[in-house]
């Protein structure tokens, strides 16, 4: 063990100590007793959304201590011992355009005999053109018509008509780079190879091991288009996609405890694993979550990796995010509760705490909207929630509070830390108290809907704003209540005040992110620049030159050159880009130069493309350049002054647009 994981771990312990300490004195020096029936009820609910905060904590904290225990390391096979795999893409009203790269990337996945490699367009809408687009690629068309059972009826389906040992599964936007199943497929060999003095050999019979079964091999899901978080809060330079941390972090640490999410894509599976528990299966609108865990009842292994191996696209859309994100709480209460997996005796008490872990998560809204309302009762309504003076919360609160958020850091390795993971609870709670209560009481959301990802609108409509009513109302209840509290007060009234001053404050910094997220931004672009290094010839009458891109997109592409290049305007001009395993001609114009440190960058727009399906694996067969880790330099008034400074100059520009229009 390192150094910085054994510094780690101590301060996890401490933190451990600490936080079980202050809840100790919580729940027994400052509930509210003696003060009236409704002061007693809040803080019960402040003290119990405290401890459901805290356990959750806890359990990651422990999960991340164990997490080097169990690694898998791929093995090194011999060619002839890569299995068959069905490639199923599973689509059900996605544009073939969109379907087009993922299938085109499918085509390219590098393997030893790509004869073994069966690619399959399972779709649920028996569509012409779908058809066609199979027909076109040469690989297998799986039409569905009328089914009942959404993504699980169409997997089902081609589970029927398909029997490779594996199963590789894509969702309709995600695209694999062509490495995929080299990295993923060898797993499944573990138990016939062994690794001897460095070198990877075939077992003898009498090592082989029948209790290692892996059934699924789960890689990170990740997106080449800013997500909503980055894009609305002008923080794609900023901060990682938001769900980085649950694929890179928390289902990495589930290893430990064999509780891997599936997360329905990205991922190869074992069709025996499949086969031993009927199938995907039906009663719930999160199959893929519900799979992973009835694959780990039936005794298998599912193991998540840390490298990113497939990108695709991310909600562009305040309201088809807010669904999605209902759709996933329904969906994985619903799967709980199908399959017992708090309670069941056929997984470890590990993987069973996990999956209580799984539930509280998703009472986090609830928890953040008594976090909210906490302070604003006590300095506008005068409850008293809790029973304390000033140095006992310093004593029992600020240690803890302060180890906490510095772990918080060192469990999300610079992905997430404390300030925003409560900005998007913030951002979500409104939106998820109702439909979690009802789910957690039976009251089922059946219906499957697909996510949509198509770009819509320009960050204006007004019908987004109404998202933003609860987080509005929420910081004017703020706002008049630390203007009460603070009214009158000087010296040491003021100072003795500074915690809930602080608290107060701390919220309003959430509510305010909450309130720019649903804002929005205006969206320009056509498609999405990619940012990419490689080499690009340009050729017209008058000469040639090379040059390196900056940035790819479907309709353009920008590059730097060290001189100067008067290209003629509005001339057609010959690209050729050039990659270790591509190779791409496109005809297009100069847009736009512009003077950079060290020479400059042109902009160029794409009227036309010889190699369409080699400029397709130009742009997306990569790991995206996204950030990958948080500025830690950034702090939280930096993003909010950025904020307010970007949609100034918005205003200002749409404003100029308005009056040279008039």
């Amino acid at each position: 063990m390192s150094w910085e994981e054994k510094k780690r771990n101590i301060i996890f312990i401490l933190t451990t100590i600490l936080m079980t300490a202050y809840l100790g004195w919580r729940i027994f020096f400052t509930l509210p007793i003696h003060e009236g029936g409704w002061n007693l009820l809040f803080g019960i609910l402040l003290i119990t959304a405290e401890i459901v905060t805290v356990f959750t904590t806890f359990e990651l904290f422990f999960q991340k201590m164990r997490m080097n225990r169990f690694h898998l390391e791929c093995p090194a096979i011999p060619n002839e011992a890569y299995p068959d795999v069905d490639v199923l893409i599973a689509t059900h009203n996605e544009s073939a355009e969109l379907l087009y790269k993922t299938v085109n990337a499918c085509t390219f996945l590098d393997y030893p005999d790509k004869s073994k490699v069966h690619i399959y367009l399972c779709d649920d809408g028996n569509r012409e053109e779908i058809a066609k687009l199979a027909k076109d690629f040469e690989v297998g068309y799986l039409g569905l018509l009328e089914n009942k059972h959404a993504k699980s009826g169409n997997l089902n389906n081609a589970l029927e008509k398909t029997n490779s040992p594996l199963i590789a599964t894509f969702d309709a936007d995600m695209i694999p780079q062509r490495s995929f199943l080299m990295k993923t497929v060898p797993y499944f060999l573990l138990s016939e190879f062994k690794k001897e003095s460095g070198v990877w050999r075939l077992k003898k019979e009498e090592e082989q091991q029948e209790q290692f079964r892996l059934g699924l091999v789960q890689t990170p899901q990740s997106f080449y288009n800013p997500d909503l978080f980055q894009f609305n809060l002008y923080a794609e330079n900023n901060i990682p996609n938001e769900q980085d941390f649950f694929s890179k972090e928390v289902n990495i640490m589930r290893n430990a405890s064999n509780a891997v999410a599936y997360t329905g894509s990205n991922t190869v599976i074992l069709r025996k694993a499949l086969t031993d528990i009927g199938g995907f299966p039906l009663k719930t609108i999160t199959e893929d979550f519900e799979t992973s865990i009835r694959i780990q009842k039936a005794g298998y292994i599912t193991y998540a990796t840390d490298e990113i191996l497939s990108a695709g696209l991310t909600t562009t859309t305040v309201k088809s995010m807010l669904k999605q994100r209902v759709r996933w709480a329904s969906g994985v209460i619903q799967s709980l509760q199908n399959t017992n997996a708090i309670f069941s005796k056929k997984l470890s008490i590990l993987a069973r705490i996990t999956y209580l872990n799984s539930f509280l998560y998703w009472w986090s809204f609830f928890n953040r909207l008594i976090f909210v309302l906490a302070p604003i009762l006590f300095a506008l309504f005068d409850f008293k929630i809790v029973n304390s003076d000033f140095w006992d919360v310093i004593v029992f609160w600020l240690p803890a509070y302060f180890l906490y958020s510095i772990s918080m850091r060192y469990l999300s390795s610079n992905i997430r830390n404390q300030r925003w993971s409560q900005v998007i609870d913030t951002i979500f709670m409104p939106y998820m108290i109702v439909p979690v209560l009802l789910e957690t009481f039976h009251i089922h959301q059946r219906t499957f809907r697909v996510t949509n990802k198509k770009k819509e609108g320009n960050g204006h409509k007004f019908k987004d704003l109404l998202y933003a009513i609860p987080h509005l109302a929420l910081l004017l209840l703020s706002v008049i209540a630390m203007i009460r509290f603070v009214d009158n007060k000087y010296g040491w009234a003021l100072f003795y005040s500074s915690i809930i001053f602080f608290w107060l404050a701390y919220n309003m910094v959430a509510l305010c992110y909450a309130v720019f997220f649903m804002l929005g931004r205006p969206a320009f672009r056509r498609s999405e620049r990619i940012r990419a290094r490689e080499r690009i010839q340009m050729k017209w009458e008058e000469g040639s030159y090379v040059a390196e891109t900056v940035d790819l997109s479907e309709t353009g592409i920008a590059f730097f050159m060290d001189e100067s290049i008067c290209f003629p305007k509005d001339h057609p001009i010959h690209f050729t880009i050039t990659t270790p395993n591509y190779e791409a001609e496109l005809q297009g114009k100069i847009i736009h130069k512009r003077e950079q440190s060290g020479g400059w960058q042109y902009s160029a727009e794409v009227e036309g493309v010889k190699d369409k399906r080699q400029y397709m694996q130009i742009i997306y067969d990569r790991t995206h350049t996204l950030p990958k880790q948080m500025d830690l330099w950034i702090t939280a008034y930096d993003d909010l002054l950025r904020n307010i400074k970007k949609r100034i100059q918005r205003s200002q520009v749409i404003m100029k647009f308005q009056k040279q229009g008039g």
